[in-house]
This record gives C-alpha cells, sequence and structure tokens, in this order.
C-alpha cells in the first residue's frame, strides 16, 4: 500500500465553492460497497434508501468562528490568528500569520484584548495567551474558517454549521451533516430512523495530505471525541431491533470505531470521553459502522483512506470518476455520497 494509490485528478472547476440551496438539494451518490452498483439521488430523497430502527449518528460538533485579525505591538503590522486547540482559559494553540512572531510578541485583537506569543511550536504554530479570555469576542470579532481550497466569500456563517451543532469546538465543519435540514430529520424520525449524537471536534489537520510514500508512517492527527452511555445504548437497541448503524461523515465513523477500543471483553462500544488517534486504513475490520453518509474527500487525505477501508479502494476511486462524469460537486460544499 502506498500513499499514491489514494490519488485522483480533480480540475478546480468541480470543487464547490459557495454551499448549495437549499441545504438538502445537493446530489447524492449511493454506492453498494458489496457490489459497487451505483444509484443517483438527491439528498432529500435518502429516505428511500433508509429503513425502520436505522440509527443516524450525528456529529454535534459546532464551528468555532476562529479566524481573527490584529496588528503587532509596537510597529503596527497585519496579523492573523487561527485558533485550534484551547490550553487553559487564557491559552490557546493557534496557526500564526504575520512576519515576526517570536516569544514575547505582544498583538492588538480588532476590536479585542491584547495577547501575547508564549510559545513558538512547529511552523506556524504557536501558543497565544490572551489577557482575558477569548470566547466572549467570538460573536464580535470571530471569523469562521473556511478549508483553503474555498476562495469564495462566506456570506451567512450558520452555512458551515450542521443545523444541529450544539458544542464549540472545532477548526472545520463535520461537512457530511451540512445537507441535513431540521425538516428532514423530523421526515425521516416519523418514518421510523432514530438519531444519536456524538461529539467529535474537527482539527484543521484534516485537510492535510499524507506526504510519506507509505501512509503507515504518517503521523495520524488526534481530535477529542465523545461517546455517551445513552448513545452506546441506543447501538445494542438498534443491533437488536435489527437496524443498522449509519455514521453521518468521517468524524462519526472514527468516533464510533474509537468507542470499540475502550469496550470490555464480550460488548461491542463504552463510552468515550478523550482524545483519539485511530488512523483506518485499508485492511481495517469495522466493528459499529454498517453504513456511512459523506462527502467527496481530497487525494492524499487520511479520510479517502477511511472510506477506502470502508467500500474498498477501487470502487471509491471507481465512483469519484462516476461523479466527475457526472459533473458532481466536490468537497465541503459539495454533493454527498451514502455508502451502503
Amino acid at each position: 500500500m502506498k500513499t499514491s494509490d489514494f490519488d485522483y485528478d480533480l480540475p478546480p472547476e468541480y470543487i464547490a465553492q459557495i454551499p448549495i440551496e437549499p441545504r438538502d438539494s445537493a446530489r447524492l451518490l449511493i454506492l453498494n460497497r458489496r457490489t459497487g452498483r451505483m444509484e443517483h439521488s438527491s439528498f432529500n430523497r435518502i429516505g428511500e434508501y433508509l429503513q425502520k430502527n436505522d440509527l443516524l449518528i450525528l456529529n454535534e460538533t459546532r464551528v468555532i468562528p476562529a479566524r481573527l485579525y490584529g496588528w503587532k505591538i509596537p510597529g503596527g503590522g497585519r496579523v492573523e490568528i487561527l485558533l485550534l486547540r484551547r490550553a487553559d482559559p487564557f491559552t490557546w494553540e493557534a496557526w500564526g500569520g504575520g512576519k515576526g512572531l517570536r516569544i514575547g510578541k505582544r498583538i492588538q485583537i480588532e476590536d479585542g484584548p491584547q495577547a501575547e506569543i508564549v510559545e513558538v511550536m512547529n511552523g506556524p504554530l504557536r501558543k497565544v495567551r490572551f489577557e482575558t479570555p477569548i470566547e466572549p469576542f467570538f460573536q464580535k470579532i470571530g471569523h469562521v474558517p473556511l478549508p483553503p481550497y474555498i476562495r469564495s466569500e462566506l456570506r451567512n456563517q450558520e452555512r458551515y454549521q450542521t443545523v444541529y451543532a450544539q458544542n464549540l469546538g472545532s477548526a472545520a465543519a463535520p461537512t457530511a451533516g451540512l445537507h441535513f435540514t431540521p425538516e428532514l430529520l423530523e421526515d425521516l424520525q416519523l418514518a421510523g430512523v432514530r438519531l444519536a449524537y456524538i461529539t467529535l471536534h474537527v482539527g484543521l489537520d484534516t485537510f492535510a495530505p499524507v506526504t510519506e510514500e507509505n501512509p503507515l508512517d504518517h503521523k495520524i492527527h488526534t481530535e477529542w471525541c465523545q461517546v455517551s452511555a445513552e448513545v452506546v445504548d441506543a447501538i445494542r437497541k438498534t443491533r437488536l431491533d435489527g437496524g443498522r448503524v449509519i455514521a453521518v461523515g468521517t468524524t462519526s465513523v472514527r468516533t464510533l470505531e474509537s468507542a470499540t477500543r475502550q469496550a470490555s471483553p464480550g460488548e461491542l462500544l463504552a463510552p468515550i470521553s478523550g482524545p483519539t488517534d485511530l488512523f483506518i486504513l485499508p485492511g481495517y475490520r469495522f466493528s459499529v459502522v454498517d453504513a456511512m453518509v459523506t462527502n467527496f474527500h481530497l487525494p492524499h487525505s487520511t479520510l479517502l483512506m477511511l472510506v477506502s477501508a470502508f467500500a474498498g479502494r477501487e470502487r471509491i476511486l471507481a465512483a469519484y470518476e462516476e461523479a466527475k462524469r457526472l459533473r458532481y460537486r466536490f468537497y465541503s460544499f459539495g454533493d454527498a455520497m451514502l455508502i451502503l
């Protein structure tokens, strides 16, 4: 297995730059992972492929409006800071954009508090200490960070949040969930489909390509996740009732499969709360997830490797070529797949 095995060509015009309206009008490619058969529909008809007692697992993380702007003190040079992880109430790990961001350099956040660089980490990564907690300023001064391949301005920042987003903590959205509307979720429940919510806070490393020739040499990013006892019970009940566990997004897959590593002998999975470094590659045996809703992922990415582990690399790449032929929209604001 080589990283180059997870490559495909995608001209820039296939990358969706703006979200489709309404959310659930995106296209949906349905892939049978056992036969390779493909169908085409729209996301608002996903219920035709779900069954009574199926359990949809949704990631209710919320994206931090974590892109901040300011200037250096003294000097006035412009600075851009992208907050990634909170270390304590005053200190964050962040990407720093701007020259001279050395230890001790002070920054005035635009319409916000002052901050100081307290540690230089790898590359542009810094630890930044604010003079007062920054969260109360998010609503006024924060900007939702978009992936680097999106060049268009997002006028409504809520379109980069799922309609069920609750727990603030992500640097990027769990994009498979962006297609759901409250009305669609209600219709699915009326049809007997159950819903359960987990949390995984998405880090920016999710967009980083694997650069090692052998993906096994790649150091997977660590992300915080949580599966409650109630979700564990819901999955057990789904199994007893003959339903399927359908993960919405690779983040939900990674979270659920991480919960299996904490299970006692004879148990399927256990509640978890903490970091996961689970790296899912072809050859992995899935314990919990029966089906998956996902978007189309970047070449050489850990996400493409995960869906390839679930459905087979050849079938995934064949589905991507079919999607390109039919002019599907790719990546965060793009169309969706249902892998059954």
